[in-house]
């Protein structure tokens, strides 16, 4: 006998990320550049500071935000990083930067809110908002190089605009904002009744220039929920350590549906944070240097084999090739790249329609994996599309 779920329950499925995740596993030799997981070792520091926390036996329940030591780390880290003022009850230590966004949509969404999002966008959003009963509303930057403008956000905000959710430096793009496309933004968003949720989980993969966070506007602040965390800027995606950011009004409440899900965050990963915003603040950098070398050949690899490039990533570890040169096929060019050359990538429509014609691959890889899969790309290239 099967019982019948939640009607939005039919939203949930497995990612087509993940989906191409598991054709990999049934082959053999394959180069895997599809997940958006660093390749670094956690820090040595964090390591420890996780290792004596459990050593020390810190491992009962904390405070529901958090350990106040970590938040407190965590509204130094903000405000020295990026010039967002928050104080430590402002802030929830949560299960990842998903936590936090699920946290946030669970308390903010009715049915048929709307939730704009600029495309292409990371998979996961949609389904989250979808079985809530929310309805995502993308809105296609192809023509802005991946950008969010303010005509844009403009031409799409209604009255059943409930949130705008924001995700730079971006996946799938790698594309980010400067200062001043930001505080456009800012100008406009200010003058509409939405909540707006900026999740900035690659700030620290800001591999050119400096980091532009939405919370660093006090314009924003009584409509803003800040999302980061530990998984990309120290390579620390099983620690599930999240931050979620905001004002007192909306935190206060947050951390209801926070503790009723899951009481609070991994504490020895709490006590880690501490190290890893402390002493272990600048580890992003090693890391990013690399990541420079890996896109920096990406982008020259691509291009000579004929792929069109609309931007160059400058944050996080994607990039975002357009290939209609070869197909306007992307699902079926991905699939075909991995049976007959061994080259997991991700097709664009992954990621909305706004995606269709582009592959995403991840850099988040060491470079002889890179150049590999690359070389086999440019073969699989002159066997099935000589005349490109």
């Amino acid at each position: 006998m099967k019982l019948e779920l939640n009607a939005h329950s039919k939203y949930l499925d497995a990612p087509r990320i993940r989906q191409f995740s598991s054709l990999i596993n049934k082959m053999d030799n394959v180069i895997n550049l599809t997940i958006g997981q660093p390749d670094f070792e956690m820090p040595q520091i964090v390591k420890k500071a996780y290792q004596d926390a459990i050593s020390n036996n810190l491992t009962t329940y904390s405070h529901n935000k958090g350990l106040v030591e970590t938040r407190h780390a965590v509204a130094q880290f903000l405000k020295s990083r990026y010039h967002a003022n928050f104080d430590a009850e402002s802030i929830i230590i949560t299960n990842g930067a998903s936590e936090a966004l699920d946290t946030s949509l669970r308390c903010i969404l009715n049915p048929g809110d709307e939730v704009l999002l600029p495309g292409p966008v990371y998979a996961g959003y949609l389904p989250l908002i979808q079985a809530l009963g929310g309805k995502p509303v993308i809105i296609d930057t192809r023509e802005t190089q991946f950008k969010l403008t303010p005509e844009l956000l403009q031409s799409h905000i209604t009255h059943k605009t409930k949130v705008v959710l924001l995700n730079y430096p971006s996946n799938p793009t790698g594309t980010t904002l400067s200062f001043e496309e930001v505080q456009a933004l800012v100008d406009c968003l200010k003058t509409y009744p939405v909540f707006v949720i900026s999740d900035e989980i690659y700030a620290e993969n800001t591999l050119n220039g400096t980091h532009t966070s939405f919370a660093q506007f006090e314009v924003l602040h009584d409509q803003l929920l800040l999302i980061n965390g530990l998984s990309k800027s120290h390579s620390a995606t099983g620690l599930r350590i999240g931050f979620l950011a905001g004002p007192q009004y909306l935190i206060d409440k947050l951390t209801f549906m926070h503790a009723y899900n899951c009481i609070c965050a991994n504490v020895p990963a709490q006590v880690a944070t501490i190290a890893a915003l402390t002493e272990g603040v600048e580890a992003p950098k090693a890391m990013n240097d690399i990541y420079i070398e890996r896109r920096n050949y990406l982008v020259d690899a691509l291009t000579e084999m004929g792929f069109e490039l609309e931007s160059i990533p400058q944050g996080a570890f994607y990039i975002f090739p357009k290939i209609t040169r070869f197909t306007e096929n992307d699902l079926d060019f991905c699939v075909d790249v991995l049976e007959k050359a061994g080259v997991a990538i991700v097709p664009g429509s992954a990621f909305t329609d706004c995606g269709k014609g582009y592959i995403r691959i991840s850099y988040a890889y060491h470079i002889d994996a890179l150049k590999e899969g690359m070389d086999r790309l440019k073969t699989y290239l002159k066997t099935h599309y000589p005349e490109v």
